[in-house]
């Protein structure tokens, strides 16, 4: 499963790399990310899994706000193709800046919420196997080219076409679609405390259960064996600090 998650990765990226549909782009690019989820997953580290969830979460703001983005685009033009644009943030501004701002979420910059979940998922990955982790890395970089690539033909340079000439920004209700999304992606990105806060319990428990070997506190390993009669295995496992091979 880590194999096809790699493959899931990398194989997304590029052909999200050769779209010329931006809500293909959108859909392939979705496969790439997921690619990131099931790696966390597998890894069965609690930095890959804490991150894994957290990722989910991400992938349901971020890839759902770019496919808003594409479908506003798509009400106003009814076309999703990439060619017929260009030089859009000069009739829509307000638009414009929204859509980078999910762009940069979904790629994973620093401060915004996909970095969050990237990165620990990657971090947990490196710390279980480093070669996994460097087949991912490639993922994020391809990520950064798809949707920069896709702002840069759609929105830099001059209007080419007449028919984007009269096109109108977001609404007030259009924008206010937007801001519980912009919260979110902001809130995970600053302070995604609260967020491990609540998965690490569950996670240590699946950790201890699925991986007795995994080095943890004595207590948390030897805790089933040593639960009290009527007590179920997953109740008798304590929560452990988040933390690594040594």
């Amino acid at each position: 499963m880590i194999f096809l998650s790699l493959v899931a990765i990398l194989y997304g990226a590029l052909v999200s790399l050769m779209q010329k549909d931006m809500k293909k782009l959108v859909a392939y690019s979705s496969v790439s990310h997921l690619g990131f989820c099931t790696l966390g997953i597998f890894v069965l580290t609690p930095l890959g899994l804490s991150g894994s969830v957290l990722q989910q979460i991400n992938h349901g703001i971020s890839t759902g706000a770019l496919f808003l983005i594409v479908g506003i685009l798509y009400e106003r033009r009814h076309t999703r193709e990439i060619s017929e644009y260009g030089g859009i943030s000069n009739v829509m501004p307000v638009y414009a800046t929204i859509t980078m701002i999910m762009f940069l979420s979904s790629m994973g910059l620093p401060l915004l919420n996909g970095f969050v979940g990237e990165f620990s998922i990657l971090q947990g990955t490196f710390m279980e196997k480093w070669q996994w982790g460097a087949w991912a890395v490639p993922g994020v970089i391809l990520a950064a080219a798809y949707l920069l690539w896709l702002y840069q033909r759609v929105f830099f340079g001059a209007v080419t076409n007449p028919k984007n000439e009269k096109l109108h920004d977001l609404t007030p209700r259009e924008v206010a679609t937007f801001v519980p999304l912009l919260i979110m992606a902001f809130w995970i990105g600053l302070y995604p405390k609260p967020f491990f806060q609540i998965l690490e319990q569950p996670v240590n428990h699946t950790i201890a259960l699925a991986r007795p070997d995994y080095p943890q506190t004595g207590a948390a390993v030897n805790a089933s064996a040593q639960a009290p009669a009527g007590t179920s295995e997953a109740d008798a496992v304590p929560s452990v600090p988040i933390k690594g091979k040594n």
